[in-house]
């Protein structure tokens, strides 16, 4: 008879490449059965042997052993020390936030997602925080509101932009705020660890919606802080126990096995994404389009040296809300709906959808159009999203 013996985890190694990492950090054998994949612990509570001692799990809203392993995977991708899982990509910035104290001011990208200065400027508000916006694609603008707001804490970045996909020059920023004491967060979701990560520009923190590219599969939500030092990650350990906005662990076991294949959904997602761009540049029935991939986009030499690719995430000009509209009614493999990063190509309206919020005068202000369409190439066969394409501007 065979004595069960049990499995020892082979540690990862920062030196191993993204996809090696992406496969093996964090989802090591399980040690009793030697099963590949990191079980669902569906445990809300665990057994302890006497008061006071246990096996370092007492409550699952404190801590668990599916959604630790996500936390070291999701650090190990971006170069973190640590990071930490919540419910959603709002639940994560608003964790960030709540780092914060009454009286500090954050200093932020003017185009962000909706969502984001929805959070800011209608509920953290209310609590004592301060923001300002300014256009963060010239680092002298971060400057003046830095000089201006002796008690500016953070700088808040995305790059590329929702949707706009405007870059920042992220070296620049962060030894800029760095000067200034103030500590640089970037939303990476748009590109994924894969093609940027900002930690190795100097970003002291990192956050995503793990329901875009990280999961990859449109079938769970989830967020993420990436740390850089032990204290972010204790503060933020402490909020998830006291706030409870934590990641279940069955959406935690759909981005371990979302991030497995997100080496190759990257590549294709931006082979297929130049093609697409390509193809809108040279539509006579759109007026502009953005990509950072387009030698014409005003960064596309930070692009190059800032990002290893880009992307899939483009925005397209129709010149109307009824252009934009008679397209978007005749799209069948592109499928209309909110979000991104999914292995299917997600076709979206900034204007009615995820900038609603920011009202009509905001939109104006920041370039955001009634005519703009926003478009998450997928992994499907490229000839089959241009003909779609195709198809749907012939409606204009």
């Amino acid at each position: 008879m065979t004595t069960k013996q049990p499995i020892t985890k082979q540690p990862f190694s920062a030196k191993q490449g993204f996809a090696t990492r992406a496969i093996h950090a964090g989802q090591e054998p399980e040690p009793a059965t030697g099963a590949v994949n990191v079980p669902i612990y569906a445990s809300s509570t665990y057994v302890q042997e006497e008061i006071g001692k246990h096996k370092g799990y007492e409550y699952s809203r404190v801590s668990n052993p599916t959604r630790d392993r996500l936390e070291t995977n999701l650090a190990a991708l971006e170069g973190g020390t640590t990071s930490r899982v919540f419910g959603s990509g709002m639940a994560a910035i608003n964790a960030v936030a709540s780092m914060l104290k009454a009286g500090d001011h954050i200093v932020a990208g003017h185009n962000l997602y909706g969502g984001t200065p929805r959070l800011f400027d209608q509920v953290l508000i209310n609590f004592g925080l301060t923001f300002t916006y300014v256009d963060t694609s010239d680092v002298h603008n971060v400057e003046r509101a830095l000089k201006l707001q002796k008690n500016t804490r953070l700088v808040f970045l995305e790059t590329p932009t929702n949707p706009l996909m405007e870059l920042c020059d992220l070296r620049a920023i962060t030894e800029l705020s760095h000067q200034h004491r103030v500590e640089v967060v970037v939303d990476n979701t748009f590109m994924s660890p894969y093609f940027q990560r900002p930690i190795e520009f100097g970003a002291d923190m990192v956050v995503h919606s793990t329901t875009k590219f990280l999961n990859g599969h449109s079938d769970g939500l989830g967020g993420v802080v990436v740390c850089t030092k032990p204290e972010q990650a204790e503060k933020l350990a402490f909020l998830q126990k006291c706030a409870g906005a934590i990641l279940s662990p069955f959406e935690c076991f759909l981005i371990l096995r979302g991030v497995k294949t997100l080496a190759v959904r990257m590549l294709q997602h931006d082979s297929n994404g130049r093609k697409v761009a390509d193809y809108l540049s040279k539509h006579k029935k759109v007026q502009k389009v953005f990509y950072p991939g387009l030698p014409d986009h005003p960064q596309h030499e930070l692009a190059k040296r800032q990002m290893s690719g880009f992307g899939s995430m483009i925005a397209f000009e129709t010149g109307s809300l009824a252009n934009a509209n008679k397209m978007l009614r005749k799209v069948r493999i592109c499928s209309l709906g909110e979000s991104l990063g999914g292995v299917e190509t997600l076709i979206s309206h900034p204007a009615t959808m995820t900038h609603a919020a920011v009202g009509e005068e905001g939109r104006r202000k920041i370039g955001i159009t009634d005519g703009m369409v926003r478009i998450s190439v997928g992994i499907e066969d490229v000839e089959d999203i241009l003909a779609d394409l195709d198809h749907a501007l012939a409606a204009i």
